[in-house]
């Protein structure tokens, strides 16, 4: 299933289920009163299905619910096309990655069946959902049975209704940085349910770290080889990426693929010595190789599609610049030390920015950006993105070309 029909079924079917739960819950409590003082956590999952670069944010909150209940009783759901990225960080054992299949519907509804049984054999005591005011990650938190299910909630607000199923209610704080929203949630795990608004706790305790990704030798040498073999005794100058493609998600956040291809021929033409390499997703791949072909140069090739996901973090570790729309790829490459130049328009980096490695942040700071976020379920009234059309290419071309600078001089001065 594509994005917008997972967030039209969310938005449309998961209202009615979510009032259904909630009632069922309130009939249950009235009954069978929660206790006021739950013993210690034993074992938690994670709930954030879709987003891979967001889950890179979230490596702060997983490594406090290691500190809670430890590497081994820490899990976490999320779909197929999503786990690669949890793999590479390391934190969770393989097994405990519960894997959601979401081609079709009755797949979908097959696998959430399947994890569920799974998670009430293991006895999971504590759910946090990372999917802010998503229906449907609500839904599977209740399901699972856990005695301290944490996630946000609207309160008074006009924020999406998705019922009232959490144990732990935390308020949603605009101002915080997702990194830290989510470090929020596990720490909310060991607070009481009855304070309202979760979490009474100040920001300065919400320290938040960016992981780091060190490929093996053998890692490198191979793509290494690779190179060679593309470019031969000409491999040898500056590398610079470029990522056209946001993906199905948020098509708003595009930055046009006219400004990438002039942004391509600026590049080779200013700096005779760089070599360029279009990055993407299988999916993207023809369009990447028409980008390249349209650049028109001998040095600029593609790799979409034709890399692994861990490879293409090796990739970043050699190469010098990454330009990228907002998405999963500057998150990526914050592990690693390349030069991070990520456009931003209809969502902020004060919320969604890297927080580790070298970033350069473009954002034009149109007074209607950010127009998709946490309260309107991402779907934007927005029929012309402004906010990405008045990046210039001279203003990519200029950061891209001060970085080479930085990187060289850096370079000189190491040796």
């Amino acid at each position: 299933m594509k994005a917008e029909t997972i967030r039209i079924i969310d938005v449309w079917t998961g209202k009615g289920i979510c009032f259904f739960l909630t009632m069922l819950r309130r009939l249950w409590d009235a009954f069978a009163p929660r206790p006021l003082s739950p013993p210690p956590v034993r074992k938690i999952l994670f709930i954030k299905l879709i987003e891979q670069g967001a889950t890179v944010l979230a490596y702060s909150a997983l490594r406090r619910a290691i500190d809670q209940a430890g590497r081994e009783n820490v899990y976490f759901m999320v779909f197929e096309e999503n786990r690669e990225i949890l793999f590479i960080l390391d934190l969770l054992p393989a097994e405990n990655v519960l894997i959601i299949r979401n081609r079709d519907f009755l797949t979908f509804s097959r696998d959430i069946l399947s994890a569920l049984i799974r998670v009430r054999k293991l006895r999971i005591d504590a759910v946090v959902d990372l999917e802010f005011f998503a229906r449907a990650s609500a839904i599977i938190s209740f399901l699972t049975g856990a005695e301290r299910r944490v996630g946000l909630h609207r309160f008074t607000s006009e924020a999406p209704y998705r019922g009232d199923l959490m144990t732990h209610r935390v308020q949603y704080n605009p101002y915080f940085h997702t990194a830290k929203a989510y470090l929020l949630l596990v720490e909310a795990l060991a607070r009481s349910p009855g304070e309202i608004p979760l979490s009474k706790i100040p920001e300065r305790d919400l320290a938040v770290t960016a992981p780091r990704f060190r490929p093996t030798e053998e890692e490198t040498g191979r793509l290494e080889k690779r190179l060679a073999d593309i470019w031969g005794e000409a491999g040898s100058g500056p590398l610079v990426l470029l990522n056209p493609n946001a993906g199905d998600l948020l098509p708003l956040r595009k930055w046009s693929t006219e400004n990438f291809i002039a942004l391509g021929r600026k590049i080779l033409e200013k700096r005779p010595d760089v070599r360029l390499i279009i990055t993407g997703a299988p999916s993207e791949a023809a369009s990447a190789e028409a980008v390249c072909s349209r650049i028109g140069s001998r040095r600029a090739v593609t790799l979409a599609g034709r890399t692994t996901l861990r490879e293409l973090l090796v990739l970043y570790t050699l190469a010098d610049v990454l330009v990228t729309n907002d998405s999963g790829p500057g998150h990526f490459a914050s592990m690693t030390d390349i030069d991070n130049v990520v456009l931003f328009g209809p969502e902020t980096p004060h919320l969604f920015g890297a927080i580790g490695g070298r970033p350069r942040t473009i954002y034009a700071k149109l007074a209607c950006s950010p127009c998709v976020n946490a309260f309107n379920h991402r779907f934007s009234p927005c029929n012309d993105n402004r906010c990405m059309q008045v990046i210039t290419v001279e203003e990519i071309l200029r950061t891209v070309l001060a970085c080479l600078a930085e990187r060289n001089k850096a370079s000189g001065t190491a040796s």
